[in-house]
């Protein structure tokens, strides 16, 4: 009968067009599909879980107590609210203080959504679990998602590429006005910061570097945006620009877009980091995020380049995107094969050319280990799954885990163990797709990376140089070494040296190679045993 009731509701929705049906043309957060919550929510005073946060905790406990003791059921509409909060870590030690509270988000702020995201803020910059100091933090509830895992992984590949500024981020379970409230994820803001993103919006009169966030239609009243040759912005940082930094901001932002899209190649990497733009693109892509061609997309300029990055919301990613609506981006974004971001924001004036594609294609042979651990049997996903069980079964028991909160989030089953064999399953499956797409292999090399570290320096002359000389090296490919194909020798040294100090790269040194018959790698040895041969 619920079942039943579920779908007349969507039908009805639909029939009123009250719900945008393009993921790419979404000019409001999606509607929340109503549901008979009588067995969703456990009534925190008829279940022991208050008492089972424990001793010794599994995780961080968050105690939240608000001005007037109504934090369930604050509304985005409310604003901040004064309140009070106790952070316990699992070693016991607590933080306490004032803070100002409030609903934050989208879609996980409509008013119906039960298990909201929160952010709380303190008087002055305070350090949270480890995380480094900040004022601002946000307590992302992930109620989408019923592996509670999506976000956490995909922050952790983030982190593994090294795309700058990546949010640290820790499990807590949250206590507001004394009601258990679940598991949720405890993340730095975007913002900046000496521990967050570490730019510059003072120097020169405050128009030096910036933050910008990507909204193609949504309005807030507290936010500042501006639209450059067709994309409209959030100007995130500096937090209230005045009109001489708009008028900068807007101008670089236009330098920028037309040199990607009538730029050379040298000219346009000479504006763009290309390692962060390739990074943040391939794990956009792999996740399929559905918001990436319309909100919670971040670039930032810095030093005179910009940078793509930090990433941010993930929870409708990763398989989670209904594929029954009558979208056919909704229904391409649900799938695990297909490339659906290479015309979103302003990748599309990048992914069309060669070069770019041969460094998203380097990027994801660097990383292609860890990308195919995480869904490995024993890998990521299940380490953080055996990790975080008593947590995850502490959270749905307050929440039922087969809840269908938004029409936009794929129908979840009924158990926790069938929701997450399908996203284990889902990316095995993507990133089978994806590898064949990119022709990720064994019999790829990137030439002159003679140490198979993935990345070509000053170490891969150097220990071809130890090769030779017959002392020991560390781990060791001689195609990858032999970058001019005729045998090891110095001249590869010397060539790898020519290629460090922009000389030429005639031999296409940094390239992906495929060259059969790998190299059995050597013991490897500390970096810190290693010095340059003469």
């Amino acid at each position: 009968m619920k079942k039943f009731l579920a779908i007349l509701i969507l039908l009805t929705i639909l029939a009123s067009n009250s719900v945008i049906m393009t993921v790419a043309q979404e000019t409001e957060p999606p509607r929340c599909v109503p549901e008979d919550t009588a067995d969703t929510v456990v009534d925190s005073n008829e279940s022991d879980i208050a008492s089972t946060g424990a001793n010794p905790l599994s995780v961080p406990r968050i105690d939240i107590h608000t001005e007037n003791g109504n934090g369930a059921s604050l509304l985005k509409a409310d604003g901040y609210v004064n309140a009070q909060i106790a952070i316990t870590d699992t070693d016991s030690s607590v933080l306490s203080g004032d803070v100002l509270f409030k609903v934050r988000g989208n879609s996980t702020a409509i008013d119906s959504i039960q298990k909201k995201g929160f952010t709380f803020k303190f008087n002055k910059k305070a350090e949270v679990l480890g995380m480094g100091k900040g004022k601002k933090w946000a307590l992302l509830a992930n109620c989408f998602d019923p592996t509670l895992l999506r976000n956490f992984v995909m922050f952790e590949w983030a982190k593994e590429m090294g795309l700058p500024y990546t949010s640290e981020q820790r499990f807590v379970e949250l206590w507001l006005d004394d009601e258990y409230r679940g598991c949720y994820t405890v993340y730095e803001l975007v913002h900046e910061g000496k521990d967050r993103v570490d730019i510059d919006v003072e120097s020169n009169g405050g128009k030096k570097d910036f933050l910008l966030e990507v909204e193609a239609s949504r309005v807030e009243d507290d936010e500042t945006y501006i639209t450059v040759r067709g994309h409209r912005f959030i100007v995130s940082e500096p937090e209230e620009p005045n009109e001489d930094q708009i008028g900068y901001i807007t101008s670089v932002m236009a330098d920028m877009i037309d040199t990607m899209k009538g730029g050379s190649e040298a000219e346009i990497r000479q504006k763009i980091d290309l390692d962060s733009f390739a990074a943040y693109y391939l794990l956009n892509e792999y996740a399929k995020t559905a918001d990436f061609g319309f909100s919670s997309v971040f670039f930032f300029y810095k030093d005179g380049k910009l940078y793509a990055g930090p990433p941010w919301d993930y929870d409708l990613s990763l398989g989670n995107l209904n594929g029954d609506l009558n979208s056919a981006s909704a229904k391409a974004a649900s799938k695990s094969d297909g490339i659906i971001q290479s015309d979103k924001n302003l990748y599309r004036y990048l992914c069309g050319m060669d070069w770019f594609q041969a460094q998203i294609r380097r990027v994801y042979y660097r990383h292609y280990d860890y990308i195919e651990n995480i869904s490995a049997d024993g890998g990521l996903l299940d380490q953080l799954r055996d990790r975080y069980a008593d947590v995850f079964a502490r959270n749905f028991g307050k929440w039922r885990v087969g809840r269908w909160w938004l029409n936009y989030q794929k129908v979840p089953f009924a158990t926790y163990e069938e929701n997450f064999d399908f996203f284990k399953t889902w990316c095995v499956q993507r990133n089978a797709w994806l590898s064949d797409y990119y022709d990720i292999s064994d019999d790829l090399v990137i030439c002159g990376d003679a140490d198979s570290d993935g990345y070509v320096s000053i170490m891969d002359a150097t220990v071809i140089q130890r090769r030779l000389a017959e002392l020991p090296t560390p781990s060791f490919d001689e195609r990858a070494a032999d970058v001019d194909g005729d045998g090891l020798d110095i001249t590869d040294a010397t060539k790898i040296q020519r290629y460090l100090a922009e000389f030429d790269n005639i031999y296409h040194i940094n390239e992906l190679l495929t060259v059969p018959d790998p190299i059995t790698p050597q013991p490897t040895l500390s970096p810190f045993e290693l010095s340059v041969v003469p």
